[in-house]
Parts: structure tokens; sequence; C-alpha cells
């Protein structure tokens, strides 16, 4: 096969909205980088293009596994004028995923929103590096079809009117092989001597998504190699686990009796997970730009989160609470997923989940065992619940079984007489 050959891609197109970068005045970038091929590339390319100075930042949100020392040492080597590590754990943890926790946050029915909740505050930290290194415009390396354009770029318009936008990889056209390819021509190291994965991941404290391949055939079923964190299923341990995990005011705060900050409770429960195949997701998606697509998720430590929440939700609000709040979870979950974390209706939310969740206190038993989360046991002081009232033996006091005929009576009232009309 004849190797593929770079090509200097055209000018870049003229800006069609009022934050995006005139090229005429592109002197100083901040660059959000990962250290992949895209940002990498992105890199020499800004610098090859406009001229101009590149400042790096790079964001820890618990990713796992990366080597945040080895990504600042290769932008420097691309020649970065610095790179600045930001280790945001514990505010991506506090301000970010408690929120979704109380929110029971998942798009679609299926996605934890991982991504979509790191994105806005990748993008509030770039505007603080961008404000201190001088910079007058933050580069990306989105593309053009998926969701965190839009949460990157409205945050930035959003927090800073005054900066401008570049998405080198939105419009320069380089395909996967082209990139690489320019990558060789001027000497930017390949992971492994080359970028092989065949998966485009994105992954965090809270998840990990794998997209592109054969992800993309939905008459495909997963690969193996497409799991990078969760243990499948069938090769989980044969005996289950039992974990207990304690609320207070609708968050985590103990596993198994041991109080532990959000973050290391999370990396706890997402080992304990990850080890019996649970948090395993195949889904069909909704994207705001218009598309349908398939994503493989895994995530473990929100998938047991999530579900033990739900269940002590259940125990301590009326009915009432319980058929209401779902419908502003899933508006809450929109806002987020569609980028739009500065909606003043999204922190009007917030106020609604945290007063609902003042109450949400107790303990949750979820067996793990073989891709299942099984809630086994709850306990609350706060539950709306009386297991003498609940039983079928004799009851009294607050509830009277003589009552009930006249309750039915008035309950179907409409009901009964709609009918007979309709049937007269």
């Amino acid at each position: 096969m004849r190797p593929v050959e770079h090509q200097t891609p055209g000018p870049p197109p003229p800006p069609t909205a009022s934050y995006e970068a005139d090229p005429e005045h592109v002197h100083r970038v901040l660059l959000l980088y990962s250290g992949g091929l895209d940002t990498s590339v992105m890199l020499k390319w800004i610098q090859e293009r406009y001229g101009a100075e590149v400042s790096c930042l790079a964001v820890n949100l618990g990713q796992p596994g990366e080597d945040f020392q080895a990504i600042r040492d290769k932008a420097l080597q691309l020649g970065a004028r610095d790179c600045q590590v930001v280790d945001a754990r514990e505010e991506f943890a506090r301000e970010y995923v408690a929120r979704a926790i109380r929110a029971n946050g998942l798009y679609g029915g299926g996605y934890p929103l991982f991504t979509a909740l790191g994105r806005p505050l990748i993008a509030k930290l770039a505007v603080q590096r961008a404000r201190e290194a001088g910079c007058e415009t933050i580069a990306h390396g989105c593309t053009g079809k998926g969701n965190d354009q839009v949460r990157i770029e409205a945050t930035v318009a959003t927090l800073a009117p005054e900066l401008k936008l570049l998405a080198p990889v939105r419009s320069w056209q380089m395909g996967r092989e082209e990139e690489i390819a320019y990558a060789r021509e001027h000497g930017i190291p390949l992971k492994g001597g080359n970028e092989a994965v065949p998966y485009s991941i994105d992954d965090n404290l809270w998840g990990r998504s794998s997209e592109g391949r054969w992800i993309e055939d939905l008459e495909h079923p997963p690969e193996d190699d497409v799991f990078g964190l969760v243990t499948r299923p069938e090769d989980a341990p044969h005996e289950g686990e039992r974990v207990v995990i304690e609320f207070e005011r609708g968050l985590p705060v103990a596993l198994d009796g041991e109080r532990l900050e959000l973050v290391p409770l999370i990396g706890r429960l997402a080992e304990l997970g990850a080890r019996h195949g649970v948090g395993l997701v195949d889904h069909i998606e909704d994207r705001i730009v218009g598309l349908k697509v398939r994503d493989i998720y895994e995530a473990p430590a929100a998938t047991i989160v999530l579900g033990a929440h739900q269940e002590l939700e259940r125990l301590v609000c009326t009915i009432h609470q319980n058929q209401f709040k779902p419908e502003l979870d899933r508006h809450w979950a929109y806002l987020v997923y569609a980028g739009l974390w500065w909606e003043p209706l999204r922190a009007d939310l917030d106020a609604y989940m945290e007063q609902v969740n003042e109450r949400v206190s107790g303990t949750i038993g979820v067996k793990l065992y073989k891709g299942r989360a099984q809630v086994i046991t709850r306990s609350s002081a706060n539950a709306v619940y009386d297991a003498s009232l609940a039983s079928f033996g004799p009851s009294g006091g607050l509830f009277s079984q003589a009552a009930a005929p006249g309750f039915i009576e008035l309950f179907s009232l409409q009901s009964r007489l709609a009918w007979q009309l309709r049937n007269r």
C-alpha cells in the first residue's frame, strides 16, 4: 500500500460565529491538550499555520492510568510556550458529579453524563488559564459531529466573551491517516510508535466512553478489545459481593461503614463494580447536533451510586415527589448533555434537587454479581414507611381498613361515570 502523503490543508474558513477566531488575529493560543494524536498535531499545526505562541493546559479529572508528567513533557518538546497540569478531581466531584448524583443524572436512560459533566469544568479552567497567560484564543480538539464542541464553546462564550475560539479538527479536513503522516513529517512522537488504537476514548473518574470502528455497525455485538475498565460479566467472579453505601443529604459518604471523601469513595466503587462486570452500557443516543449514534460506556461507580441513590429517594420521598422529580431529573440531564451548564434553569433545578435531598440520608445495601448491581437492603430514619402499616395483618391508627370502600367509591367516581357515558 502506498504511504499516505501529508498535504497542507487549505486556508481556514472565515468565521461564522462572533466568538470564532479571525486567522489574522491569532497570536497567543491556549490549547486544551491531552497528549493524544489530535491535540499533538494541533500544537504543531497552530504554530505552523498562524506563527502563534501556544500555551497548553491538561486537566486531571481522574483519567485512569494517565501520566500527566509525560503529557507536559511532550507538549514542551513540541514547542509549547508552557504546559500547566491542573488536578481538578476534587472540584469535579464536589461541584459536578455531586450535582449529578442528586439529580440522578442519566441522559436517554443510560448515559451517566461523565464527559458532559467534565467539559464545562475544563472550559472554565481554560478561560482562567488563558487570561493568566495573556492568550486571546482558546483551541480545542473537538470535531464538528460531536457534542463536546458545544459544551466547550458555549462555556467560553458565556464566561469570557472577549476570548476567541479555534477548532482545527473541525476545519482542517485531515483524517486519521493524514494526521499520522503529518505527525511523522513533523517529528511528533506517537504512542508506542503509532496511533493504532481503533477507538475514540474519553474517560474520567465517573466513567469511560468508546466510539468508532465496529461500534458504528449496529448489528455488530461488543468485542472484547473495547473494554478497558470493566470485566465482561461472564468473566466476573462466580461469587457475588455485597457493599453498603451510606448517604447523607443525597450524597454517598461511607462504604461498608468507612467514611470516605467523594473522590476515593467513587474510586473504590469503580474498582468493585469493574471487578464484577457492573456498568457496561451499549447505548443508542440522540446527539444535540442532530445525529443518532451508538456509544459503549463503562461506568461502574456511576451505575452503583445512581441506582442506590434512586432507591433511597423512593424510600424517603412521598408518592408525589417520586412522580414529579424524575421529570426534572430528565430535564437537568438534557441541559447538561446539551452543554448548557451555565443556563440559569440548571441552577434553579439544582436548588430543587438539593431541597429534596435534605432528607435523603440512610444506607443502601447492593449486591454486585456478574454485571448486576441489585439493591437488597434499605434503611433510613426518614423513610416514609411503616412495616406495621405495610403488612397484611390487622392495622389501625393511621390506617383504617374500614375506610377503604368509601375511598374506592370516591377515587373511582369520575372514571366510572366516564366509562358509562362512553358505553351508554
